[in-house]
């Protein structure tokens, strides 16, 4: 049972054991930031339990405030009274006219009785709304209540899945006795679909963007929810475990939302591989309501694929899905095998769940994302966002939104759209046509400002120039010569219009199936440079391909990546910039719209929600998130709430420390200009020598970057430092591909726990190593192995072993930082970003320039995610070894975590330093 812990203000917080000190603390905190409508910045180190502090501190706080808002629905609907000034009017919907006293005059100095009939009819509607929101409620939970409870509800999805099959089956017999053969225009007829519909009008309709318009779901009244967002689906999934195994994790209404590449059941689509075309195939299948073929394979010879319709969008069998999800608290992997049960697909029925979740949990770039966030369905006004893992949260934004494209794509772009208007022009209506030649003018104009020409091939033109230019939005503009034409308005006709999803589908029509006769000479030029641009791509077969036979997928259509360049154009030209990178050929130059203020799109998600949460492992420096983000989105100063709480574990469980020189009294200075120099790589590999031979298990070294990380282990191997390390370690190196990394931190794992088992007796017996691909690999795995103690891991900050991972007990009992990883300084996009906040921050006096604040940020954060990947539980300890004097600094140590700024000590020279590590060690091993 959970034990019931009572906080200050007599809070109740469900928890499945004692909670720390740390977590009653978070929990607290949290609640008042949620019931105040607040901003929240909360930092609690990684293995303090902050994911069980979010859940029990959120679901408490919503779980009195639906007690709160039902009891006030109780007093409104039996004394018909107005509600009172509890926070809660604006819940429940109460009009403002209704919140004042019967006897304040109108404000528009209407008579008194006008002003009393307008309030008493609006809390009559009031009244009469509140008893269907009772109704719907109550027969909401009668259904999830008989779901958990009649497992015979569970298969009713599937015996209408069975029913629906035979009725197909007996259609296709009945189709098959009656046809006489396939009809010789249903090829011409196919092509209907990819004609433009009319454009009647510039202006926003306001029409609903929903597949389909019998989504009556869709449009159910939201209940007050929680947004959880993350940065990765494991994350989340971990997350939702954490929900099951919390006290809440029987009776929360929980969704688990993703990608359709994450969701989708259908392996026709799925296997298309490429996420937009995907989205797109997807679409366009829910459009065709009306398609001949409903089966997803095998698909019969007289059926075109891209009329069918998706199988698994079943409007029934979506809602028993969707009851299903809210009756238990499922993750994507639990959700997506529940729709291949139920024959439904989990993307539209988790959406079909949104409006009476409690707790949704999706990936923090769908939230990020207004016109994702749209089309998922998620509504932010009046509810809760809590995003955690948001060390990154300002570069999340940043990329989400900042769109390359490539000269290839450009004129690709332009062959399709042409060869199109030369099939379809005379079809098309006047708008049309009109819309088009903008975009075609577009894409030569762009083409142009880059150096090339948009008739010739990308791949064999050169450009006279080379080297990268920066623009604001309006020198663009004007450079391109564009200025002329409204982007707001083609934007939202490449919207309307879905004249990508048209080029895509002429494109897949003629570009791997060869067109009839005579058509042939029209295309076959389009057919050839596509080929060159995609080599990939096979030849055009002779005969058309079989309907069941597997296609290479085909990339989405370029006409996407240039439309999300156009939106981006429309961004406040002080707010973004426009980078023109030549690089030698057409194909391989770009244009990249770099975003600078990220707070633009921040602030509508401030805006709309009722409370935002900000929270993570290591949160410093925090100043970036006050000054970049919430204050440039409009939130004052006083809503905004921070809470940094202390490590779980006993101040004698780590030892940070700088350590400034090495042990031949070498300076430790990692500069750029002589981290490279042969005495300070031997002194580094000296220092690391000595680790090694006082810390068992597992030591993890962090380079800057991976070219360092390299020159390092090359100057080892021939000055012989290698060979020493390897007495005592074997070696491992992070691999650039990601499918490697797995592998290589399995091997690391299984070195140290197998070392750390190796029986006294055959301790210094000798051992014969090779050397191969970066990574030390003993002769005979099963012969002795010496005198080792585990292994050193040699990684990269940023990389794929600096977020993420876990080097908890003997897989991290030592982390070493080399020197400081400052990014590229002289990178344009750095430089931009830093000139655009030393004009739009305020600088204090005797404060640095926002601009270097930036980059020294920017190199803590990416420290402190690394050092973090150790100490990961209560009962874990670890020495943090930070190599550069720099680190020296009380600037740059007021920007580490507060548990290890509260402990860390500054070592001039390598002595004390390695006999306080030797020391710590030793009285830490009895704790193995």
């Amino acid at each position: 049972m959970a034990d019931e812990t009572q906080e200050a203000g007599g809070i109740h917080f469900p928890f499945p054991f004692t909670p720390y000190a740390i977590q009653k603390d978070f929990m607290a905190a949290l609640y008042q930031v949620l019931e105040a409508g607040k901003i929240g910045i909360f930092e609690s180190p990684t293995g303090t339990g902050k994911s069980l502090s979010l859940i029990c501190g959120a679901l408490s706080w919503l779980r009195d405030f639906e007690q709160k808002k039902r009891q006030e629905e109780e007093r409104l609907l039996g004394a018909g009274a107005p509600a009172s000034h509890n926070g809660l009017a604006p819940a429940l919907g109460l009009p403002s006219s209704c919140q004042g006293s019967p006897g304040t005059p109108g404000a528009t100095g209407e008579p008194d009785w006008i002003t009393q009939f307008v309030q008493k009819k609006e809390e009559r509607d009031l009244v009469d709304r509140l008893k269907e929101e009772q109704v719907r409620r109550k027969k909401r939970e009668e259904r999830l209540q008989q779901i958990r409870h009649n497992a015979k509800l569970r298969f009713a999805a599937k015996r209408m899945r069975q029913e629906d099959e035979e009725t197909e089956r007996l259609l296709r017999l009945s189709s098959e006795m009656l046809a006489t053969g396939t009809e010789p225009e249903q090829v011409a007829s196919g092509e209907e679909e990819l004609v433009l519909a009319e454009y009647e009008s510039d202006e926003e309709k306001g029409v609903p963007s929903g597949v389909d318009v019998d989504e009556d779901d869709l449009d159910e009244e939201h209940v007050t929810k929680i947004y959880y967002c993350s940065r990765t689906h494991s994350q989340l999934a971990q997350f939702v475990h954490e929900v099951q195994r919390s006290p809440f994790g029987q009776d929360t209404r929980l969704v688990s939302l993703g990608s359709r590449q994450n969701l989708c059941v259908n392996g026709d689509v799925r296997k298309l591989g490429s996420v937009q075309l995907i989205n797109d195939r997807c679409v366009e299948m829910q459009r065709s309501k009306h398609g001949s073929c409903r089966r997803p394979r095998p698909l019969g010879p007289s059926c075109s694929p891209r009329r069918a319709t998706c199988p698994f969008y079943s409007y029934e069998r979506l809602q028993l899905l969707r009851d299903e999800v809210l009756a238990g608290v499922k993750d994507v992997e639990q959700l997506v095998a529940l729709g291949e049960e139920a024959q439904a697909c989990p993307y539209y029925g988790g959406r079909f769940a949104i409006p009476a979740a409690q707790l949704v949990v999706l990936p923090y770039q769908m939230l990020l994302h207004a016109p994702t966030r749209q089309a998922a369905g998620i509504r932010l006004q009046g509810q809760v966002v809590v995003i955690d893992e948001a060390h990154n949260l300002i570069d999340t934004i940043t990329n989400i939104h900042s769109v390359e494209v490539r000269g290839s794509q450009l004129c690709q772009a332009h062959s399709q759209l042409l060869q199109y208007t030369e099939r379809y022009g005379k079809r098309l209506k006047a708008k049309n046509l009109m819309y088009i030649k903008q975009l075609l003018y577009l894409l030569e104009k762009f083409v142009a400002v880059l150096g090339g020409n948009i008739k010739q091939n990308p791949n064999t033109q050169s450009l006279s120039q080379a080297g990268t230019e920066l623009k604001t939005i309006n020198d663009f503009l004007f450079q391109s010569k564009i200025d002329n034409i409204n982007l707001f308005k083609v934007r939202r006709y490449c919207e309307k219009s879905k004249i990508s999803r048209k080029l895509l589908g002429f494109t897949e029509r003629y570009g791997a199936v060869l067109v009839p006769s005579m058509e042939q000479p029209k295309l076959s030029g389009f057919q050839d440079f596509l080929q060159s641009l995609q080599p990939g791509v096979m030849a055009a077969p002779a005969a058309p391909v079989e309907v069941g036979e597997d296609r290479s997928p085909r990339p989405a259509s370029p006409l996407m990546h240039v439309e999300g360049f156009l939106e981006a154009l429309t961004t406040a030209n002080q707010d973004g910039r426009v980078i023109l990178s030549r690089q030698g050929s057409l194909s391989q130059s770009s244009l990249k719209f770099l975003l600078l203020n990220p707070a633009v799109h921040f602030a509508q998600v401030v805006k709309e929600s009722r409370a935002v949460v900000i929270a993570g492992g290591t949160m410093q420096p925090v100043s970036d998130f006050r000054e970049q983000l919430l204050a440039g989105a409009g939130v004052e100063a006083e809503r905004v709430v921070e809470f940094s709480c202390g490590h779980v574990i006993p101040p004698d469980h780590i030892l940070p420390l700088i350590i400034c020189s090495g042990p031949s009294n070498q300076m430790l200075d990692f500069t750029y200009q002589k981290r490279g120099l042969p005495q300070m790589m031997d002194e580094t590999g000296r220092i690391l020598c000595n680790l090694c031979n006082v810390v068992p298990g597992g030591v993890v070294c962090f380079f800057p970057s991976y070219e360092y990380q390299h020159q390092v282990c090359a100057h080892w191997e021939k000055s012989g430092l290698l060979a020493r390390l390897t007495i005592r370690k074997k070696i491992f190196q992070e691999p650039r591909k990601a499918n490697r990394v797995e592998q290589v931190l399995l091997e690391y794992s299984r070195c140290i726990k197998v070392r750390l088992r190796v029986p006294r007796a055959l301790k210094g017996a000798p051992t014969v190593w090779r050397y191969s691909s970066g990574l030390v690999f003993p002769q005979h795995c099963g012969q002795a192995r010496g005198t080792e103690t585990g292994a050193l891991l040699l990684s990269v900050v940023g990389g794929k072993m600096s977020e993420g991972i876990n080097f908890s007990d003997d897989l991290g009992r030592c982390v070493v930082m080399v020197g400081m990883p400052y990014p590229n300084i002289m990178s344009p996009e750095l430089q931009e970003k830093m000139a655009y906040l030393d004009q739009t921050l305020p600088r204090g006096p005797g404060q640095a320039r926002p601009g270097k604040v930036l980059v020294e940020n920017l190199c803590m954060k990416a420290v402190n995610q690394s050092i973090g990947r150790a100490i990961r539980h209560q009962k874990d300890f670890a020495s943090i070894v930070l190599l550069d004097q720099r680190y020296a600094s009380p600037a740059i140590q007021a920007k580490l975590p507060a548990w290890i700024r509260d402990r860390v000590e500054v070592k001039a020279t390598f002595g004390p330093a390695f006999a306080a590590l030797r020391k710590f060690h030793r009285e830490k091993a009895g704790l193995c």
